[in-house]
């Protein structure tokens, strides 16, 4: 556990990043971030991953002067395409058919903000599916888990056996990469 000199707000109301975040700062206050995140897509994943986190981080930073202020934002990209939130079930279905027998990209900027101090980076991860058959999207996708999440789909539930191989940090996938968090927050603070 870390302990910060300052009051901690999470820009994100994302479960996975609210129970990743406690198990490294015990007290903190989540305040998500009203943005149009289309307006602030690039051609380039780590471009578009760090300027949204940037974005919702000093969006909120800008009522919580006095707090360390987190945003995060994830993007899994296929070679030029970017795979954000599904808008509805088909959606979610063509985006896991795409991912199927092949390696992506899940990329998360994150965005700390205190005063007039701000920090941006990201964490990238390569994360490899097996070859999926139509049944088994359809089946996923049915069971809705795939509707809030970059890519469509969560690797810590039921999509965890589309899996073949994960390089790099599996809490990055999740959508807060905590090695890194925890060590640049150490000398951000």
């Amino acid at each position: 556990m870390l302990g910060l000199p300052y009051p901690v707000v999470l820009a994100s109301a994302s479960p996975r990043r609210i129970a990743l975040l406690r198990t490294l700062v015990p007290d903190f206050e989540v305040l998500p971030a009203d943005l149009d995140e289309e307006a602030f897509v690039t051609k380039d994943p780590v471009e578009t991953a760090e300027a949204l986190a940037r974005e919702k981080a000093m969006k909120v930073a800008s009522i919580r002067l006095d707090s360390v202020v987190i945003g995060a934002d994830t993007v899994v990209a296929l070679g030029d395409i970017q795979l954000a939130k599904p808008t509805d079930a088909a959606d979610a279905f063509r985006m896991l058919s795409l991912l199927s027998g092949k390696t992506h990209e899940v990329v998360t900027g994150i965005c700390f903000v205190l005063e007039e101090k701000v920090l941006v980076f990201s964490a990238k991860t390569h994360v490899s599916f097996r070859q999926l058959s139509e049944a088994e999207i359809g089946e996923y996708v049915a069971g809705g888990e795939p509707m809030d999440k970059a890519g469509a789909y969560a690797i810590q539930g039921g999509a965890s056996g589309f899996v073949s191989v994960v390089d790099g940090s599996l809490t990055n996938v999740i959508g807060f990469p905590m090695e890194e968090i925890e060590r640049r927050l150490k000398t951000f603070v």
